[in-house]
């Protein structure tokens, strides 16, 4: 039997990294000086460029000639974008595996629905927000196409550094969530035309920007136009 792979430098300083930017310890505008990081992790600054590079590629830092690396900051626009092309990728994410899940991962998926139901009386935003990640990794996870797998994943990191939680925006939207999950797996488990399974789950996605963006911003358009 083999044995797993240690993770590389550049793997360890890019989960550190990343670590101090989703907890806040590194605040958006905060300078990453490559040096000081590496001494902090007794390496090189090799690894931590890539390790910088990487986050780069998925938004949650930004590069200007003349003053470096820093946390991106957090851009509404930037946030409406990611959603919208979440909401078309994790749909088409989920139909492609729609075929290939189980009826584990079904009763798996379902079971994380009732927590996630089981929170909304003591409501914690964030607590909420993983297990909804959960949910869904559950529902595409199974894609066999790797590439669009990674489209999703970035996007989803992406999303992690702009909000922390979209329902500590909307709280109520929490509620239509559930109930629309609990949809798409009957869609899923009675094995409905992937058409229908891949609108089901971009239009929830893109309902959960509507909501936002109906609290935030009510006199710009919403998410996506329901096609």
């Amino acid at each position: 039997m083999s044995e797993v792979a240690a993770p590389s430098k550049s793997q360890q300083a890019y989960a550190w990294i990343k670590e101090h930017i989703v907890s806040e310890a590194f605040t958006p505008g905060y300078r990453l000086v490559l040096g000081s990081i590496a001494g902090e992790l007794d390496m090189s600054v090799v690894p931590v460029r890539e390790a910088i590079r990487q986050l780069e590629a998925e938004g949650l830092v930004t590069f200007e000639r003349n003053v470096g690396a820093r946390v991106a900051m957090v851009d509404d626009s930037q946030y409406r974008f990611s959603m919208q092309a979440l909401s078309i990728l994790e749909g088409t994410a989920t139909a492609l595996s729609a075929r290939a899940l189980t009826e584990s991962d079904v009763r798996r998926a379902r079971d994380i629905n009732e927590l996630m139901i089981e929170t909304l009386d003591h409501f914690d935003p964030r607590a909420f927000t993983r297990l909804n990640q959960e949910f869904h990794a559950t529902l595409f996870e199974r894609c066999a196409n790797p590439r669009m797998l990674e489209l999703v994943q970035v996007e989803w990191a992406r999303l992690g550094h702009l909000r922390d939680s979209t329902f500590s925006f909307v709280p109520g939207r929490a509620q239509e969530s559930v109930r629309e999950h609990e949809q798409i797996l009957v869609l899923i488990e009675r094995s409905a035309p992937l058409s229908e399974i891949e609108h089901a789950a971009r239009r929830h996605r893109s309902a959960t920007l509507d909501a936002y963006m109906t609290h935030e911003h009510p006199d710009q358009a919403l998410g996506l136009p329901n096609f």
